[in-house]
């Protein structure tokens, strides 16, 4: 069965370098060591990703670095010594780079599967040599199935999707996930775990399988209520010891103290799987502050699991920009001024708000599935309320931009302005986003026995006008009782934050936007509405109709954004077309409306989502999210056009680093094609 067209590779992917020549030429030697160190790290943790996509990943990825030596990346004379034309061997060539820019066979940005577009035949024929003949005819079944489709989007497998994080157990319930998590999460994090479901004459038996350098039981079983657990160590074990071994390394080539308890911790963790020390190294980490080499590195976002507790690998070394670090600085130093007036009040609101590292950062080495443009972390919330965090801007994300790369769903008069100032607004929106978004906020919980609000007079709630009625229980947190939507909701609610704020004159003069400047407030303000209401209306790609399922948190997310602003009336946004394809989809939005109804109808919005995420009203919070991200037939018919009209992602260049044997380190870089970015991934050698 040939593949329907939107599960076909993009041809050709998009390819942008992550610039970063001068910004590591500026470190000092021992500086540089300690980066290389932690890029390794990093690095190591690219097979813990491919076996958290699906069965096949790691094996599709062993292909294309075998097929790659074996020719020496001369695909022009392999296409003449096979006999298989060029533009078969540029499809595979272009399945290989999409592949490994996004560390799997399934898109980062959607979660959605994608096959090559040069036929089986023509591959096996391609790779029949002796270092590949063998890895094509085991992977092929697997890499280019499209059946059943459910198996073409990552999801819970009792749904008939796709989740390495529970492998080779296809009945697994969400009910037993859930069980499972209630039964051992007071002893073991899940966040660096996996869980096998065997089935033994009727009894089911599950193993939680812990990453670290260690092997073997991590403890009694446990046996309650006729459920039996154990749980084991060394899940990825080989690259969880390199994992280590780099992390000493770090440690010894530290530049403070704090840099080097931190990566000892860090090297505790992933020796042993114990997370309380990945905990410990992330309030080391938050001390830290200002360092000129940032990294942050282990089982992180936990987007991609179904359940929404177990966290995909990562890991990333950066070199600090410091001009735009200060734009950034600046607005911590405010943030107590722009706190308040979200539409929450003070008691829905950390008592103190404790202020954190902000960072433009330059990336070095980025090992995910996906590179965000920004970061705020660590997503632990009782090390989050009682210690901090730290956002970061990537800069060189930021401005990765793909030559002559088209806007769709702009309207011609409006071009000019978003062509121009796109990427500031961008900025802007991230900026706030992580800082005063994720930043802000306090989880109402009983806390070692305590409530950390006044039960006597529980707080008035602005949605209801009545006194709260929930709150988090004793070892309950955000993720445990919003589950699998959790990731998704608070993404909403930090973008909400920004397009509330995003008017802020005072806010927007920090970035050097004034009615006095060359980049006008307003202006800023208009494309950074603009710029939200097509990325709400390009996340319909990432909504299946069949299934009624969102394969990409921070689109569904955006999706209802569009929608608060639609819903808002009175002439403010609308989607305009004439044709019956819909071929001339156009966003429309009045700009002299955003501050009287734009404004307004997201901090409606967004103090639902506060309120309900701060008082664990998990019920009102589903009902409202569920309400917002569902697809409706008015808008359904507008995905054809953007599927129609969709853009690949951005796969980024990443350079390596070598350690020479004077002890000096070496940068490589690599040029933005597909050939130099699979080149990238031989040479890591990992």
């Amino acid at each position: 069965m040939s593949a329907p067209s939107h599960l076909l590779a993009d041809s050709p992917p998009t390819i942008c370098k992550l610039e970063i020549k001068p910004h590591f030429e500026a470190l000092s030697k021992e500086e540089k060591l300690y980066a290389h160190h932690i890029s390794r790290a990093s690095f190591h943790g690219t097979r813990i990703v491919l076996r958290q996509v699906s069965p096949e990943s790691e094996k599709i990825y062993n292909l294309i670095i075998a097929a790659y030596k074996a020719c020496n990346g001369d695909w022009v004379k392999l296409a003449k010594d096979t006999g298989v034309a060029e533009q078969h061997v540029r499809h595979w060539i272009e399945y290989a780079a999409q592949f490994l820019g996004n560390l799997g066979n399934y898109k980062s940005f959607g979660d959605q599967k994608f096959v090559p577009r040069i036929s089986v035949d023509e591959l096996k024929k391609l790779l029949n040599g002796d270092a590949t003949k063998d890895l094509v005819n085991e992977v092929a079944e697997a890499m280019y199935s499209v059946t059943p489709e459910s198996m073409t989007l990552l999801g819970y497998p009792a749904d008939g999707h796709v989740s390495e994080y529970y492998p080779d157990s296809p009945s697994i319930t969400k009910e037993e996930i859930a069980k499972i998590y209630e039964i051992t999460g007071k002893q073991y994090m899940p966040e660096n775990t996996r869980v096998i479901k065997t089935v033994d004459n009727g009894k089911a038996k599950f193993v939680m399988k812990r990453a670290s350098k260690t092997t073997g039981p991590a403890g009694d079983k446990f046996v309650q209520d006729g459920w039996e657990i154990e749980v084991v160590n060394g899940d990825h074990q080989k690259q969880m010891a390199k994992i280590t071994e780099e992390c000493e390394g770090a440690s010894k080539a530290a530049l403070n103290d704090i840099q080097k308890q931190m990566f000892e911790k860090y090297a505790e963790a992933f020796g042993t799987g114990d997370m309380n020390a990945h905990k410990e190294s992330q309030k080391l980490w938050i001390q830290d502050k200002g360092p000129k080499v940032e990294s942050n590195i282990g089982f992180i976002e936990t987007y991609r699991d179904p359940a929404g507790i177990r966290g995909e690998w990562e890991g990333f070394c950066a070199m600090v920009n410091q001009e735009q670090t200060k734009k950034f600085g600046e607005m911590v130093s405010k943030a107590g001024s722009f706190i308040p007036r979200l539409p929450w009040g003070k008691d829905f609101e950390k008592d103190e708000f404790r202020k954190p590292d902000f960072t433009s950062l330059e990336v070095l080495s980025f090992c995910t599935s996906g590179i965000p443009a920004g970061i705020n972390i660590p997503n632990y919330d009782d090390v989050r309320q009682n210690f901090g965090f730290k956002n970061v801007s990537l800069g060189n994300v930021l401005s990765a931009k793909a030559p002559n790369e088209p806007i769709t769903f702009i309207k011609d008069s409006d071009l000019a302005l978003f062509e121009k100032l796109r990427g500031d607004a961008f900025e802007v929106q991230v900026g706030i986003h992580e800082l005063l978004g994720h930043g802000t906020g306090k989880l109402l919980a009983i806390e070692n026995g305590k409530p950390n609000f006044d039960m006597a007079n529980p707080p008035i709630s602005p949605v209801t006008n009545e006194k709260i009625k929930t709150w988090y229980l004793e070892g309950e947190t955000w993720g445990s009782v919003f589950g699998s939507i959790a990731a998704s909701y608070e993404e909403c609610r930090a973008e909400c934050v920004a397009m509330y704020l995003g008017g802020e004159k005072d806010l927007l003069k920090i970035f050097g936007y004034g009615e006095d400047t060359e980049k006008k407030a307003d202006d800023i303000l208009y494309i950074e509405y603009l710029n939200m209401a097509r990325a709400g209306l390009l996340a319909l790609e990432f909504w299946d109709p069949k299934f009624g399922k969102w394969g990409q948190g921070h689109m569904q997310a955006r999706f209802s954004i569009l929608k608060t602003m639609l819903d808002a009336g009175n002439g403010f946004a609308e989607l305009q077309t004439s044709k019956k394809d819909h071929d001339d989809l156009v966003i429309s939005i009045d700009r002299e409306k955003i501050r009287s109804i734009g404004i307004p109808a997201i901090g409606k919005y967004l103090q639902k989502l506060h309120v309900f995420k701060s008082t664990a009203d998990f019920e009102a919070g589903k009902k409202l999210y569920e309400e917002m991200t569902s697809v409706g037939p008015e808008m359904a018919k507008y995905r054809e056009v953007v599927m129609k009209k969709k853009l690949p992602r951005k796969q980024f260049v990443q350079a390596n680093t070598v350690l020479k044997s004077n002890g000096d380190v070496e940068l490589v870089e690599y040029e933005p094609t597909l050939e130099q970015l699979i080149k990238s991934y031989v040479d890591r050698d990992v």
